[in-house]
C-alpha cells in the first residue's frame, strides 16, 4: 500500500529486517529526507560520515550501504532512478529559514517534522541526525569547497529502492525548504515491500 506524505510534512513507522522501503517523488522535483534509528537501542542511528567514508564517495547509490554510527549495516540501495542524493546537510529547520531566508514566523521544517513523527517511538528533538537527502541535489565546487542547492534531478515516478538490514524506527518527510524543491512544495510516496520485492 502507498502511503502519501502531505507537502511540508513528515511520517514514522517500523520498518523490519528485510522489508524494502520504496520511495517515490510522484510529481518530480521534490525532496524527502530521511533517518533511521535501530528498533532495539535508538541510541544506534543513521550516519552520514560512517556511510561515506566506508564507500569511499559523496553520492551513494546502487549497491551502496547507509551504515550506522556503530558501522553495522542499516540499508542497502537496491535500485535507484535518479542517483543523486544528499548526505552531508541537516534537516531543515525553524533556526534555518530564519538565519538562510531571514523568515520571521517559519514553519517547522523537516527537522520538526521529524522530531513529531519521532517523538511516538520516544525519540529525543536532539537524537535527529544528518539526515540522507532523498533526491536532494548539492553541487560541490571541488575547488573552493562552496556549495550549491540545486533543483533534484528526480521527475514524476522516479523511486529509489532500500532494503532493511537491520529492524528500525524510520521517518520520511516531504521536504519544506523551497530551496531544496525548486520552490514547489509536493508530496512524497512510500512503500514497505515484503523481503523479495527487489525486482519490479
Amino acid at each position: 500500500m502507498t502511503v502519501r506524505i502531505p507537502p511540508r510534512s513528515g511520517k514514522g513507522f517500523r520498518l523490519n529486517k528485510g522489508e524494502i522501503l520504496k520511495v517515490t517523488d510522484p510529481q518530480g522535483e521534490q525532496v524527502s529526507d530521511m533517518v533511521a534509528f535501530n528498533a532495539a537501542d535508538t541510541k544506534e542511528y543513521i550516519s552520514s560520515g560512517r556511510s561515506i567514508d566506508y564507500a569511499s564517495k559523496m553520492f551513494l547509490s546502487t549497491g551502496d550501504i547507509l551504515y550506522s554510527n556503530r558501522s553495522n549495516p542499516m540499508f542497502e540501495i537496491i535500485s535507484d532512478d535518479v542517483k543523486r542524493h544528499d548526505f552531508t546537510l541537516t534537516p531543515c529547520s525553524r533556526e534555518m529559514f530564519r538565519k538562510l531566508y531571514g523568515e520571521t514566523n517559519p514553519p517547522p521544517g523537516c527537522q520538526g517534522n521529524l522530531e513529531m513523527a519521532l517523538q511516538p517511538y520516544g525519540i529525543a528533538p536532539d537524537q535527529v541526525p544528518i539526515a540522507f537527502n532523498i533526491f536532494m541535489h548539492v553541487a560541490v565546487n571541488g575547488e573552493t569547497g562552496e556549495i550549491e542547492v540545486r533543483p533534484p534531478l528526480s521527475k514524476a515516478g522516479d523511486s529509489i529502492k532500500l532494503r532493511a538490514e537491520m529492524d528500525m524506527i524510520v521517518a520520511l518527510t516531504a521536504c519544506s525548504a523551497g530551496q531544496s524543491n525548486n520552490h514547489t512544495y509536493k508530496p512524497i510516496d512510500f512503500e514497505l515491500l515484503p523481503e523479495g520485492a527487489a525486482d519490479g
